[in-house]
């Protein structure tokens, strides 16, 4: 992966972060900390952290003093890629002087001494690089679903063990591939990876490389120089293999800072050069000119060719325990350290015997280290300081993080005695090492679509909180109801505390499907402030699981969690209606029918890009409980509604009605819900209603309407005009109000909507948000106001035998024409006149605009360019008669086409009161029939299965299956209908050669890919391969039932 300045280069654009501190006792003298003596005791002098005489280590040899009588050499690099690329002519290699130390005191093998070049080196370090293909399935801690390419290398090549980053391996489930130099693929399994510290390893099995043997790639971590020339090889920014150059630079860097939130490596020391790593590079060994890795690639610089590189000694000793089937133990204090010069060691207030009895038994080393944060209620809370300066453990000094590490991690459980220097005093205190496995969260909950796991020791010192709580890695469709979004922290649910996992799911579990409780939490960047907030239990959408990662194969095995239990029988609750003052006349006759529609659509179909949606309704029938609203507020069918009523009575409701045409849709409760509740149904004036009057441009009129915060707005103003609603297509196709006029006022308030009446209070136009987008595919919303007699039709058939109105459609966007232009196009004069009769002063006609589905018969008679003349022998010159026609199967037109008027029995297309009533998901990827925003975008239909959307760490999505494409084949299959495609899942299901339980070895490389066929937008089709994965993405399927509570049911298919 990527690496950037104090960032990994996979998280490019994120801001370097400023640590938090723990301060709580910085100030405070040793005896007001209330620690007890036997804890923390101040020494007599200086000499009394250091047990008896301190050995001076001698310095190792220079090159001179070897007493070698001949030099290595090696080629230069630029001959080195003279035998990758070579020229006509091979160029006179240069040559240089290797800058480490001899074989005698570097370690190198006997066969290795003498004359070596970087060619064969990496010829055959080259096959023991992969590139590495990976998954983040779920949302995990510090990291987020999605897909990525890496690097690792074969450090063991008998055990299949692969090293990479921590960041590559990932403490998230993942599920990754390596890909050799020879273009074999294996299955990789995450085995371990670093609590704190940028490694990790993969596991493969090495029966399954049948073209090639693996070899290994040495660690040798003694061998970092400054100085030496060093080669990165790797998958860098995403080519299969690149090799870059470099001198190593620094052997003591400060560890790279990758945002606040984000993993970050600390307690440790970097490399670094200037070898301009980049993405993909992540996980690269760092080889000297003998192929041993003298360090691991984990970051870089953005702003310069700086790459940053981890150590190997902690490394290795983590290798050498997993070769032995050992766990790696590792302890901390929750204290973060830093490694400082001695000129701010004295500013600290070190003395200077201390340092002196320091230089001279750690010759090479410039520095000490000090404490820089403390975690709170952590093992060294209390006992250690930010600024103190480690001197000693167990009596034994100590100069560096590998030693302070190495005796932590061997005395888990047990307490370290740690010598510190304090201002200008000298102190010792035992302190308890913590298992990190216990704060190193290995468990998640899926609740609603979301994730939650353990807090972590990583997130918890990134803001300076405790290494506890219930931390939201994925908000889903259940938390994000309560205003839970990812770097949450869970405190209670319902009344019930969760301080861990275990807790949290025990909390769900008393829970009731479709009840509303509250939920407190705090977020991460305001850990003191409490929030409390209203959590809607729904989570018939989602399965309740938990997740275990198995330590030995780093597979993740899932376990049903106990559901809330079934919603309960319904309980009326009645409300109190509010009346307004006189001062808001007619508002006053307005307000008993208004309510609040919440919607909160669990996937992104339809061509949604948000999942939460808010706005006033209007009672339409009280006695049915119908609600009438703007579909900015209900823009699609699937999702959870809930309503609003006298602002203190909450119940659910289902989508009844999304008109295909028209901006509204209409919801439905049931009325046993609000008990005596007084609502009232929207009084409509009946001339408006039933189209006889229409508000006209200078007319008076009241909007009653709702403000942000959900009270009364009255205003008095005029109608400023009436025009065509104007929207554009959007990207992802979506619902668009077309073919209808809009409304504009003079003066209106800010507001959600709302309705316009007379001062009677009887509604003559709704006052509603339209939503389209601008030229860059940005949303946009514009609050425009509507006749009232739009909603004739579906008042009649809902309120009056309760179905849905038939809605036909001519298939066509239409646009205003002047009789000007008309009259350039061909129309006769005497068909001006006419027209000019019967309009009187706004004289207009309509053309076809656009085809919106070239499906339909309707679209195959009318042409671009149509000017509409007659309708059924009538003048076409009101579009309500064209936009939207209610239950004609056949209407006669009249059109101008070139000149000539033509007639044309044009049949009209059904639309469906909910457009979409069947969601099929598969290996990631939502598919559902092309729905009518679709249809308006593209020439033809490839087929009927249509990818809306897909989960980011899925297959679908790593695999280059994308939203917006047709599948039309699969495995070679035609698939032009939805139940096709489901069959044929059905039969892959069946087929055996697809679980992976039952492959052989000849098969293992291809069996669990599937073949599809896909087309674009653009026509343009092409064939992708797909890693089917039943475990993280089993296939299930969304049904409309208008018997369920929420008009939904679920199918799963394995």
């Amino acid at each position: 992966m990527n690496a950037e300045e104090t960032s990994r280069s996979s998280d490019a654009d994120r801001p370097n972060a400023q640590r938090m501190r723990s301060d709580s006792n910085i100030d405070q003298p040793p005896e007001s900390t209330g620690i007890s003596s036997q804890r923390i005791r101040r020494l007599s002098s200086p000499s009394a952290l250091l047990h008896g005489e301190v050995r001076v280590r001698r310095a190792s040899l220079k090159y001179a003093e070897a007493g070698l009588t001949g030099r290595r050499r090696s080629l230069a690099y630029a001959d080195l890629m003279a035998v990758f690329y070579p020229p006509n002519v091979m160029s006179q290699p240069t040559v240089t002087e290797t800058p480490f130390e001899s074989a005698e005191w570097e370690g190198v093998a006997d066969m290795e001494v003498g004359v070596a070049n970087w060619e064969p080196m990496l010829e055959k370090a080259i096959k023991s690089v992969v590139s590495i293909k990976a998954q983040c399935v779920r949302s995990f801690d510090t990291e987020t679903s999605g897909t990525y390419n890496a690097t690792g290398f074969v450090v063991d090549a008998e055990a299949g063990l692969i090293l990479s980053n921590r960041h590559v391996v990932n403490p998230a489930p993942v599920v990754a591939q390596a890909i050799f130099s020879n273009y074999e693929e294996v299955e990789l399994q995450a085995v371990y990876r670093d609590p704190v510290h940028d490694f990790g390893f993969f596991r493969f099995d090495p029966a399954r490389l049948r073209f090639m043997q693996a070899e290994s790639i040495r660690l040798a971590p003694q061998k970092a120089k400054v100085g030496m020339e060093i080669r990165v090889v790797g998958n860098d920014a995403g080519e299969k293999l690149s090799i870059l150059a470099g001198t190593l630079a620094r052997l003591d860097r400060a560890a790279p800072e990758y945002g606040v939130g984000e993993y970050n490596d600390f307690n440790t020391f970097y490399l670094q050069a200037a070898s301009g790593t980049s993405g993909g590079s992540s996980g690269s060994p760092v080889l000297d000119i003998y192929g041993d890795a003298v360090a691991l690639n984990a970051g870089g610089s953005t702003r310069a060719a700086s790459s940053f590189y981890l150590p190997l000694s902690r490394v290795k000793r983590a290798l050498d325990l997993i070769r032995r089937g050992e766990c790696v133990p590792r302890g901390t204090i929750q204290a973060e350290f830093e490694h400082l010069p001695y000129d701010e060691l004295r500013r600290l207030g070190l003395d200077m015997s201390i340092e002196t009895k320091m230089r001279e038994a750690f010759p090479a080393s410039q520095g000490m280290l000090a404490v820089r944060t403390v975690l709170p209620q952590g093992p060294a809370d209390g006992s250690l300081r930010s600024g103190d300066i480690v001197v000693s453990i167990d009596k034994q000094p100590v100069i560096d993080f590998v030693g302070f590490e190495a005796r932590a991690d061997s005395a888990i459980g047990a307490d370290l005695r740690v010598g510190v220097w304090r201002g200008d005093k000298a102190y010792e205190t035992c302190v308890r090492v913590q298992d990190m496995d216990a704060i190193t969260p290995h468990r998640y909950i899926e609740v609603g679509g979301g994730v939650v796991n353990s807090l972590s020791y990583q997130v918890a010192r990134s803001y300076g909180i405790p290494a506890a709580g219930v931390y939201v890695a994925s908000s889903g469709h259940v938390l994000s109801s309560a205003g839970a979004w990812r770097g949450t922290v869970i405190q209670t649910v319902g009344s019930t505390p969760t301080p861990d996992l275990d807790s949290f799911a025990r909390a769900f579990a008393v829970l009731s499907e479709g009840s509303r409780v509250p939920v407190r939490f705090f977020t991460l960047e305001q850990p003191h402030r409490q929030k409390v907030a209203i959590m809607s239990v729904d989570t018939h959408w989602h399965a309740l699981r938990m997740a275990t990662r198995d330590m030995h194969t780093g597979s993740w095995i899932y376990g049903d969690l106990p559901p809330p239990t079934p919603a309960r029988a319904i309980e009326p609750q009645t409300a109190a209606v509010g009346r307004l003052p006189p001062s808001l006349a007619p508002g006053d006759a307005v307000w008993p029918s208004v309510v609040l529609v919440d919607f909160h659509c669990p996937y992104l179909v339809d061509g949604m890009k948000d999942t939460q949606f808010s706005g006033p309704g209007f009672v339409i029938d009280k006695s049915r409980g119908l609600v009438v609203c703007d579909r900015d507020t209900v823009p699609i069918g699937l999702g959870d509604v809930h309503v609003t009523i006298a602002g203190s009575v909450v119940v659910v409701a289902r989508v009844r009605l999304l008109h295909p045409v028209y901006n509204f849709a209409v919801v439905q409760y049931n009325p046993r819900q609000i008990g005596d509740t007084q609502v009232q149904d929207l009084r409509f004036h009946p001339e408006y209603l039933s189209g006889e009057r229409r508000l006209a441009q200078g007319d008076a009129v009241y909007i009653v309407a709702v403000s942000g915060d959900q009270s009364p707005v009255v205003r008095h103003t005029r109608v400023a005009s009436r025009s065509m609603v104007s929207t554009r297509e959007c990207l992802p196709p979506r619902f668009r109000c077309m073919n209808v006029e809009g409304i504009k006022l003079n003066d209106h308030p800010a507001c959600q909507g709302g309705v316009l009446c007379d001062d009677a209070g009887l509604v003559t136009g709704l006052w509603t948000s339209v939503a389209s987008q601008d030229s860059s595919h940005k949303d946009t919303t514009t609050m425009t106001g509507f006749d009232v007699c739009l909603l004739s039709q579906t008042v009649t058939a809902l309120c009056g035998s309760d179905h849905c109105p038939d809605v036909r459609s001519l298939d066509a966007e239409l646009w205003t024409i002047r009789l000007a232009a008309a009259r350039a196009l061909g129309l006769s004069p005497a068909r001006i006149r006419q027209i000019e009769d019967a309009c009187g002063e706004n004289p207009r006609l309509f053309y076809v605009l656009g085809i919106l589905s070239t499906e339909t018969q309707a679209s195959k008679l009318l042409h671009t360019g149509d000017i509409i003349l007659e309708k059924n022998g009538h003048l076409a010159t009101d579009i309500n008669d064209l936009g939207a026609i209610h239950d004609d199967k056949l209407v006669r037109l009249v059109v101008l086409r070139d000149g000539q008027e033509t007639a044309l029995d044009v049949p009209t297309t059904p639309l469906p009161s909910l457009e979409t009533t069947r969601v099929i998901h598969w290996s990631g990827a939502l598919v559902q029939l092309p729905y009518r925003a679709v249809q308006e975008q593209v020439r033809s239909m490839p087929s009927s299965v249509y990818v809306s959307c897909t989960l980011y760490g899925s297959p679908a999505n790593c695999y280059g299956l994308r939203p917006g494409m047709w599948i039309t084949e699969v495995e070679g299959r035609s698939v032009a209908t939805v139940d096709q495609f489901v069959a044929m899942l059905e039969h892959m299901r069946l087929d055996r050669s697809f679980d992976s339980q039952e492959q052989s070895a000849s098969n293992i490389q291809t069996a669990r890919y599937v073949r599809l066929t896909v087309v674009n937008k653009a026509l343009v089709s092409r064939v992708i391969s797909l890693r089917v994965d039943n475990h993280y993405w089993p296939p299930w399927e969304l049904i409309h039932d208008a018997a369920t509570p929420c008009g939904w049911k679920s199918i799963q298919h394995i």
